[in-house]
């Protein structure tokens, strides 16, 4: 730093802009057994923050497996009760204030959620929980009720967490601002409802699920479980203007040619950029 309070840098050499990676720990429905649950992490700078944690202890797999220590998650977002998207977090925080009460665990921890799930997870915690596991909660481990339209700063950066007005179970999603006015926007796993679409408008990244192809439509029935095909999530992001698109939350009887032909498919109705991760790939936000 020079005398004038400004940093010096090598002549031609541009400073390094921090990256915010996203990791896709599962990327299928309910009912796969091809690969795991949807859950991903965002990682800002070693700052994680853990979406859903899919449906059982492999989550503790997967963290590992993506390069992470699940002791460096301090923050958590639970969108929905439903087993595909809570049990791994039920059995990730049983870790957390396992050792917590260990002496492993340095600082706190933090889980984010509507109330019906933050009941829940308090519930789950005194019935299933070893005693001084369970004493952890609230003491060093806190479970934060997030309300419509309340925003929170959550490893540094702006998050707005809205009600997806679901149909079927009371859901929440979030938009994240970052960087240069940028929007990363989570749906859960419902179809994006036409009372939140201002959230997803022209956003930067659109996380959403993506049951099956639409040709599939009639084998699959995603109308019935109140799910998406690749076309209607495409035709949507097009009229939204959303500029990266990532598809998850889908059924796996076509994992392996996944990739292909989901993009066959959406590329007929979306120009932005299509995203079709596999678990455990890696994404940086500021790839597109």
């Amino acid at each position: 730093m020079n005398a004038g309070g400004q940093t010096d840098f090598a002549i031609g050499v541009e400073p390094m802009e921090k990256n915010i990676r996203l990791t896709m720990l599962g990327t299928g429905s309910a009912l796969v057994t091809e690969c795991y649950n949807t859950c991903f992490l965002l990682d800002d700078d070693g700052q994680l923050f853990l979406t859903d944690g899919g449906g059982g202890n492999t989550i503790m797999h997967q963290i590992r497996a993506a390069g992470y220590d699940w002791m460096d998650i301090r923050h958590i977002f639970v969108t929905h009760r439903h087993l595909d998207h809570l049990m791994g977090i039920v059995w990730l925080i049983r870790s957390i204030c396992r050792s917590m009460a260990q002496g492993e665990y340095p600082g706190e921890a933090f889980v984010y959620s509507h109330k019906e799930v933050i009941g829940l997870i308090r519930e789950l915690a005194e019935k299933l929980y070893k005693k001084k596991e369970a004493a952890q909660i609230d003491q060093r481990l806190h479970l934060v009720k997030v309300a419509d339209g309340e925003t929170r700063t959550i490893i540094g950066h702006s998050m707005t967490f809205f009600d997806m007005h679901s149909t079927k179970e009371k859901q929440f999603g979030y938009r994240m601002e970052y960087g240069d006015g940028k929007r990363l926007i989570c749906c859960g796993d419902e179809p994006l409802n036409s009372e939140v679409e201002s959230y997803a408008y022209e956003s930067d990244w659109l996380l959403h699920e993506t049951f099956c192809l639409h040709s599939q439509a009639a084998l699959f029935d995603p109308t019935e479980k109140n799910h998406s095909t690749v076309r209607n999530v495409c035709m949507l992001c097009e009229r939204l203007g959303v500029k990266n698109l990532l598809l998850y939350h889908t059924e796996d009887s076509i994992l392996p040619r996944r990739k292909k032909l989901y993009r066959q498919e959406g590329s007929q109705y979306y120009h932005g950029n299509l995203w079709i991760p596999d678990d455990l790939e890696s994404i940086p936000l500021e790839a597109q």
